[in-house]
């Protein structure tokens, strides 16, 4: 009961901590992290250890899914030289930086359990820098590329992580018996989740009530991850394919009533997963630090501290350094493409962007506990919760000063895609409006409201759904489908990316919802 009271008044908190983080313009992890200290230091809490297999699932795979259904393939592709250095190379180089530093701090610590400390605190957690960035507006390209690096550093990190582990408790490795598995974990993860999201799609198409189609949301996204697992594939590979597949594939295809009920869950599941997090990690040190006496103290410091300064200094390092290779290849070899050309000052920005959140308390929350556990896991906990802490109240709050500094500012392109899919798809409705209306006054009036949308995209003001109230139902519900139809198409096309593909679905789903308030019978008087 005890924690279930703690559980209720940390999800009210963080629905305070939503509001406040949007007025001070920091993200709201970084106050669910200080909340977790405090719980650390409240005496008399309940305990309560998860599964390590439970932990990974429950609070990974939901966020992951999240992230990855909304990210762009045709600008990752674009930005793939980046991504990918951001998040392999990068993390391979925290994960030894930090292992060696853990080393240094505590002699004692083997190379297993030092490298899974790595592991855990090498994934930087992008939603949190984007909370920020986002109302900043940076570069497209930058958030791009964060928020790819976001998608794929934890494939990285939690396949060293699970190497690691397993070193550890058993005491081999063998990197002849690895690689193969690597390959087929990966390369088998990208086929089962493409499959499985063409099994949810279908699935998804014979349900019509929304509560039933939401739940099998959550049971797909579980089933998808513990699948993956149980048939040694990567299960955030796996995840990240199923996200991609299910967006590029259903996308466009769901009415609004559906797309709008998934979105507000969505976004309340993540919020409650990670004050869940930080309420569990604040429950895990709580009991660690009832455990430390003397010179503990002293070697936890010195560890966390070494674990911090290796995990941000490499970082700082990295950015600036890698940007100097890629232009000066590309100075060199081509092409010299000014968008494509990363600046000193994208560096900067990217370097600091390093805040570590629900990944990092996941796989520490997912160490074997008990008598028989995991070596130095007080330790390793400890350590990894003060780099989340460490990162997300340092940097989180002075990433907004850090980007005014640097005079980075939005470069349009998104505005550019949206204006060009709100006349596409306008144009596409007044095409099926004039074959299938001919000149009823219905049709004139829904092609008056498309003309006039058209004309208020010109000169730049958002368009407006008002309209008449006439019975209107078949013409506007064609016009509708034929907008998503061309939406799709645009997309497909790669004439716009996934950014302007969901903001003008949600415009398309408001007229939508429109068109159905039109054909409600009149309340009587």
């Amino acid at each position: 009961m005890a924690l279930f009271e703690i559980v209720l008044v940390l999800l009210f908190a963080g629905a305070l901590f939503a509001i406040w983080s949007d007025r001070l313009g920091v993200p709201y992890p970084a106050l669910l992290a200080l909340a977790g200290a405090l719980i650390a230091l409240i005496p008399g809490g309940p305990g309560i250890i998860l599964q390590p297999d439970l932990a990974l699932a429950l609070f990974v795979a939901p966020t992951l899914l999240d992230a990855a259904y909304d990210a762009s393939p045709r600008d990752l592709k674009r930005n793939l030289v980046s991504v990918v250095g951001l998040a392999i190379v990068l993390v391979i180089v925290t994960v030894a930086a930090v292992a060696w530093a853990a080393r240094l701090a505590v002699p004692g610590m083997g190379w297993a359990p030092a490298i899974a400390l790595g592991a855990i605190v090498a994934p930087p957690d992008a939603s949190a820098a984007a909370a920020v960035l986002r109302r900043l507006r940076p570069p497209h390209r930058q958030m791009v590329i964060l928020e790819g690096e976001s998608l794929f550093n934890d494939a990285t990190a939690l396949l060293i992580y699970r190497l690691s582990v397993g070193a550890a408790l058993t005491g081999s490795f063998s990197a002849w018996k690895v690689a193969p598995l690597l390959l087929l974990s990966c390369g088998g993860g990208l086929a089962v989740g493409w499959a499985l999201a063409r099994l949810q799609i279908l699935l998804a198409g014979r349900v019509r009530d929304i509560p039933i189609s939401v739940l099998l949301q959550f049971v797909g996204t579980f089933a998808v991850w513990l699948i993956a697992d149980r048939l040694g594939l990567s299960p955030i590979i796996t995840m990240v394919a199923f996200a991609m597949t299910l967006a590029r594939q259903i996308g466009g295809r769901t009415d609004a009533h559906h797309r709008i009920a998934s979105y507000v869950v969505w976004d309340v599941a993540v919020l409650v997963l990670n004050v869940l997090a930080f309420v569990l990690i604040g429950l895990q040190l709580r009991g660690i630090v009832s455990r430390m006496h003397g010179r503990e103290w002293g070697s936890y410091a010195a560890c966390a501290g070494a674990v911090c300064a290796a995990a941000v200094l490499v970082r700082l390092v990295w950015a600036p350094v890698f940007v100097g290779v890629v232009r000066w290849k590309r100075m060199r070899f081509g092409p010299r493409d000014p968008e494509l050309m990363p600046t000193f000052r994208n560096a900067a920005l990217a370097s600091w962007c390093g805040m570590r959140g629900i990944v990092t308390l996941a796989t520490a929350l997912a160490l074997p506990d008990g008598p028989t556990g995991f070596p130095f896991r007080d330790l390793i906990v400890f350590s990894a919760f003060s780099v989340v802490l460490f990162t997300l109240v340092l940097q989180g709050l002075t990433l907004p000063p850090l980007m005014r500094l640097l005079k980075l500012h939005d470069d349009g392109s998104v505005d550019r895609e949206i204006a060009v899919a709100r006349a596409e798809t306008a144009q596409a409705a007044l095409r099926v409006l004039q074959e299938r209306g001919g000149d009823s006054p219905e049709a004139a009036l829904l092609k008056s409201e498309y003309r006039a949308r058209l004309l208020e995209e010109a000169a730049g003001s958002e368009p407006s759904t008002q309209g008449a109230g006439q019975d209107l139902p078949g013409l506007q519900r064609l016009a509708v489908q034929s907008q998503r139809e061309s939406l799709r198409d645009l997309r497909a096309r790669d004439v716009i990316g996934d950014d302007a593909f969901h903001v003008v679905e949600e415009e398309i789903d408001l007229l939508e919802l429109t068109a159905e308030a039109r054909v409600r019978p009149a309340p009587e008087a």
